[in-house]
């Protein structure tokens, strides 16, 4: 009940990532009911039926991918304050946001049920005109059992990975050390005095030593440096320099709480500083791995083929896994090649404008990095069989144009998803340097400033990646 009435009150943007999620669920179902029923109109050729299901790992995987992106956007399941004392929790929360990815999906595969039914001319006793019987097997009954085992395969698995990707990585809200939460009894030995900002201080805020304690620093105590940022804009330091003081003090210095305040930890997003991606050696090697396999599998000699949807049969079995081993690396290798790019942004004498570039681009390096993979490894793969079909006419049925959609629609919505997401995350740090007197079109010249580089790497590597599985497969 909940999660409907977080649902309903949803802003219109929400609703239609939602709607597109229950699309992607109902695309998915269709390819996934029209392999069943190719089983059942060919009981003699199961080999043919075991490749089709197959086929439709990549638009499952895909359509999975999307609605966990748009499960963490939602902004009706983040932590805000006060929800844990009515009993949502970082857990309660993480609970809701799996159940109404559930519930999205969950639509869509009986959207997709309901017109395979139809196809099948089982709600109306006549099948559609048009439809293939081999692909609905109208002369067959439908065994309802196995319909609904592989129509639950994008809900359970969506809301699974939901519920992993979301859970609480910290300490619960109310914990120690947090307010509302159960406090630990301080001791104290002879000769000590009990920690907090103010011991010892006089208590009438008029005695000279009240006045010496609130001017002296403690010891270990950091420097203000918003403060400093601050006073300086308000004297007339704007434009780059206040950009370069806050970048200065506010984002590249970390932040500690004076001793005795306890800090409040998000359970979601920890506070200590993200270490660089390690994903890029590993991506980069199974990326070489697959070509490696491609190349090897294309001068082997004869070997088992298997047929490509909309063309490229007897394709060797190697190649394809190959093909499959260069997708995955890239995927890997996405948020490393980002992070890199931060890096080369803020490299060799960095002004404000390339420093605020890369340490956005930093921060974003996880959360914008494997979109960006996916979107590489579905263009490279686009770029493959565009070159090995050029010049010839491409013959593609349409559940091979339906499972392309669906594959390039989920990662390019995915990837925009997901830049959706980091935008959202840095408004406060925008809205705090539009304060400090930082131009607005140096914040529009960073953020083209990030996307033509990112262009400028990844749009190359995915050119070399595709000419290259492409090679193995040219006749």
């Amino acid at each position: 009940m909940l999660a409907l009435r977080l649902a309903r009150g949803a802003q219109p943007a929400v609703h239609l990532r939602r709607l597109l999620v229950t699309a992607a669920s109902a695309g998915t179902g269709l390819l996934l009911l029209c392999a069943l029923g190719h089983a059942l109109a060919h009981p003699d050729a199961p080999a043919g039926s075991v490749l089709r299901l197959v086929w439709c790992g990549a638009p499952l995987a895909a359509a999975v991918y999307f609605a966990v992106a748009v499960a963490r956007t939602d902004p009706g399941t983040r932590p805000r304050p006060g929800l844990a004392a009515i009993g949502l929790g970082p857990g309660r929360l993480m609970a809701v946001s799996a159940l109404t990815t559930a519930l999205s999906t969950t639509l869509g595969s009986l959207l997709a049920l309901l017109y395979f039914l139809l196809l099948r001319g089982d709600l109306t006793g006549i099948p559609l005109d048009g439809t293939a019987p081999d692909t609905v097997a109208a002369d067959h009954p439908l065994p309802l059992p196995a319909a609904l085992t592989l129509l639950l395969l994008v809900p359970v698995i969506a809301s699974l990975a939901t519920a992993l990707l979301l859970r609480p990585r910290g300490g619960a809200p109310g914990g120690a050390g947090q307010p509302g939460g159960p406090r630990r009894k301080e001791t104290v030995r002879p000769g000590e005095h009990p920690a907090g900002p103010h011991h010892g201080a006089p208590e009438h805020p008029g005695h000279p030593a009240a006045a010496q304690h609130q001017e002296t620093p403690q010891p270990g105590a950091p420097a203000d440096g918003h403060t400093r940022a601050q006073t300086r804009a308000g004297r007339g330091n704007t434009g780059s320099h206040a950009l370069s003081e806050a970048l200065g003090l506010g984002l590249g210095a970390s932040y500690a709480p004076p001793p005795g305040t306890a800090q409040q930890s998000d359970p979601y997003h920890s506070t200590a500083p993200r270490p660089a991606p390690g994903g890029l050696p590993w991506g980069m090697a199974v990326l070489a791995a697959g070509l490696a396999v491609e190349m090897y599998a294309s001068r082997s000699g004869p070997a088992p083929g298997l047929t490509l949807p909309g063309g490229s049969a007897n394709s060797p079995a190697g190649v394809l896994g190959g093909w499959m081993l260069t997708a995955l690396g890239l995927i890997l290798a996405g948020p490393g090649l980002t992070h890199l790019c931060a890096l080369l942004l803020q490299a060799v004498r960095p002004g404000a404008l390339r420093l605020l570039a890369g340490r956005i681009l930093q921060e974003e390096a996880r959360r914008i990095g494997r979109p960006l993979g996916a979107v590489c490894a579905v263009a490279s793969g686009a770029y493959a069989m565009a070159t090995l079909h050029s010049g010839a006419r491409l013959d593609m049925g349409p559940l091979t144009v339906l499972g392309a959609l669906l594959v390039t629609g989920c990662t390019l919505l995915t990837l925009a998803t997901a830049s959706i997401e980091a935008r959202n995350t840095r408004a406060e740090t925008v809205a705090a340097l539009l304060r400090l007197g930082a131009p607005a079109a140096v914040l529009r010249s960073a953020a083209v400033l990030r996307a033509g580089l990112l262009f400028a790497v990844f749009a190359p590597l995915t050119w070399t990646v595709a000419a290259l599985a492409a090679a193995p497969l040219a006749p």
